[in-house]
């Protein structure tokens, strides 16, 4: 499959589940705002793993409008993960009551702005220039030589250059992930999730023998990924306490030392099995 046919469908599809979850995120559904802000992770990863080909005029102003939006849906998302996490920790603890709603309060105002958001001018403006820009933006009509290989291109011999840049980075920055600060590590998440889902967006399309690789790198970056994913979502809690109180210490503890050192370990494991299997490189 040329390059050119496997980003619009792939991106098309992304950018389709989208707007089927906007309704409902909305109506104030978390698992529709999940699943939106997934799928809107899912086409950015796309748009970068592409960019070689698609980077024209209008790719900054696409990135704009989809980065505003993974914004607005962030601060709704966090606050749903904080809440489900205290809600689990604090269960027969009846002081916790006063605190969660709190919590409540804050995520049905955040909502609030969130909806209107989802519903203004400018979030209309952003998904159609979106869909336009897939179809049939600068990028799919320039004529240069360098253009029309890039199009041209064979999705297996671009994902193998890809991937394997991406992957020989990430390893890279995962060498010292026991020593990192949460920032960091939210960095080294950002790139494991822009691998996997690049990866997950790809799966159906490979037709490449020499791909087969995909699966076994999946299960260790999911593996990674939910570790620091974990650490990240104790953070970010951590972070929305203070915000709220004006005192983190005074927040609930979702992760003891001990479990962030258990995930630090599980994480830096799978991404050792990952270096040595040389998935993605010659």
């Amino acid at each position: 499959m040329a390059c050119d046919t496997a980003f619009r469908i792939i991106a098309r599809r992304h950018l389709d589940a989208v707007i089927g979850q906007h309704e409902a995120t909305c109506g104030g559904d978390a698992d529709a705002l999940h699943q939106i802000r997934i799928a809107l992770t899912h086409l950015r990863a796309v748009i970068r793993f592409f960019s070689p080909m698609v980077d024209d005029a209008e790719r900054p102003v696409v990135w704009a409008g989809l980065k505003w939006l993974n914004g607005q849906l962030g601060t709704v998302r966090d606050l749903d993960v904080a809440i489900e996490r205290m809600e689990a920790a604090s269960e027969g603890v009846p002081s916790a009551a006063a605190e969660l709603e709190t919590w409540h309060r804050k995520r049905a105002q955040s909502h609030r702005l969130l909806s209107r958001a989802l519903q203004s001018a400018r979030y209309r403006r952003s998904i159609e220039l979106t869909s336009n820009w897939i179809e049939s933006g600068p990028w799919s009509t320039r004529r240069s030589k360098q253009a029309i290989r890039l199009r041209a291109s064979t999705l297996a011999e671009h994902a193998v250059q890809r991937l394997g840049r991406w992957e020989k980075t990430l390893l890279k920055k995962s060498r010292k992930l026991e020593e990192m600060s949460a920032e960091k590590r939210h960095g080294l998440r950002l790139l494991n999730k822009r691998l996997t889902y690049t990866i997950e967006s790809l799966e159906d399309l490979f037709s490449d023998k020499s791909l087969v690789g995909q699966m076994a790198a999946l299960k260790l970056l999911r593996k990674a990924q939910r570790c620091l994913g974990q650490l990240n979502d104790d953070a970010r809690g951590r972070a929305l306490a203070g915000s709220l109180h004006g005192d983190e210490k005074a927040s609930f503890h979702f992760l003891g030392r001990k479990r962030e050192k258990q995930l630090l370990r599980s994480a830096a494991a799978a991404y050792r099995k990952l270096d040595e299997a040389k998935l993605f490189r010659a």
